[in-house]
């Protein structure tokens, strides 16, 4: 399977974020991507750099004004002070229920609390470069999805699922998989899944997508009560307006098995298969690996195979954008697994 790698992906490289309140060392770190790039070329899979520019799309995902913010957050922050270099930018106020976000404050650090939906998403110098350049990856797959490969694989971070229209947060700040969408979309496609099998929901794509009819979104995920985001993935989430019934949420209680797990992905592809859909985008997480620090399920490195496997079956022209997946060094063996399991059907 061809993938698109991500060039830029190292100029973001926060070292510290805040996790549950607390300071810790990033999660999300440059390692995560090396360890798949390895892995994809031992496993013999080729490597290209990105050849479509996503900003077009983007513009169609995303708020103009957030773009704009994201551009120039770095800048903007060095000009209070050369020395905030050094310094990781964080925001402390948000624009919660009553408060307004229809004008955007003077002040950066409120800006960043207006386009944040946690302070755990550190920004770097590099960060915009890096999401763009993620994005591009995401378009060139989609484009070359569009095109007639049957398959095709978008290895980047930081991640994005959790981006919405006008909002970062839990490490992304583009919306990849809404970016491969799109493309699909722009290309001719009439109907698109969305299937996201992180760990945590993917709350950015389902508010991008809830009042559509042409992305069926669906997500299998921890359970918000417990889980990040916390705020949205509950199953009583449907969709509204043209997109009432386009949206499918499987949240799952922490600690649930791999057959569990398994249960649930066959619900989702009969629910793909009935869609009829002209294309698929799979948001790729591979934190409900066993092993991952932050997550809570329990599938093992072979079920990953089996995944890419099940997700042949469709027989669905099918874009990979890599998400989330916190043990680095594992990170690359199941990504590639799912995908020798998905071209191995």
């Amino acid at each position: 399977m061809i993938a698109f790698h991500n060039p830029l992906h190292q100029g973001h490289a926060p070292e510290h974020e805040f996790y549950r309140g607390e300071r810790v060392p990033c999660f999300e770190t440059p390692a995560r991507l090396d360890y798949v790039e390895e892995a994809l070329r031992m496993r013999n899979h080729p490597l290209r750099p990105p050849d479509v520019d996503s900003m077009e799309v983007l513009g169609q995902v995303h708020a103009p004004r957030y773009l704009a913010f994201l551009q120039t957050a770095w800048q903007q922050w060095l000009a209070l002070d050369p020395a905030n270099a050094l310094v990781q930018p964080f925001p402390s106020v948000w624009p919660v229920r009553s408060l307004r976000s229809d004008v955007e404050p003077d002040n950066f650090v409120a800006r960043l609390g207006l386009y944040s939906m946690d302070n755990g998403t550190p920004m770097a110098a590099g960060t915009w470069a890096a999401a763009k350049a993620g994005a591009d990856a995401a378009a060139s797959a989609a484009n070359l999805v569009a095109h007639g490969a049957s398959s095709a694989f978008c290895c980047t971070r930081p991640p994005g699922h959790h981006a919405g229209s006008d909002f970062m947060g839990g490490y992304c700040f583009l919306n990849n998989a809404a970016v491969a969408a799109q493309t699909l979309l722009g290309n001719g496609a009439q109907r698109v899944v969305v299937l996201d099998v992180d760990y945590h929901h993917g709350n950015g794509t389902q508010s991008i997508f809830y009042r559509r009819d042409d992305v069926l979104f669906i997500s299998i995920h921890g359970d918000p009560r417990t889980e990040y985001p916390f705020y949205l993935g509950h199953a009583d989430e449907t969709g509204e307006g043209p997109g009432a019934g386009f949206n499918l949420n499987v949240p799952l209680p922490a600690g649930t098995s791999a057959q569990t797990w398994r249960d649930a992905l066959d619900t989702a592809c009969h629910r793909i298969a009935a869609y009829r859909a002209d294309g698929l985008v799979v948001s790729l997480g591979l934190d409900t690996f066993e092993g991952d620090p932050i997550s809570r399920f329990s599938l093992a490195s072979s079920d990953f195979t089996r995944l890419g496997e099940r997700l042949a079956r469709l027989g669905l022209p099918t874009v990979f954008v890599l998400e989330g997946g916190y043990a680095a060094a594992e990170l690359g063996t199941n990504a590639v697994n799912v995908i020798d399991g998905f071209e191995q059907t």
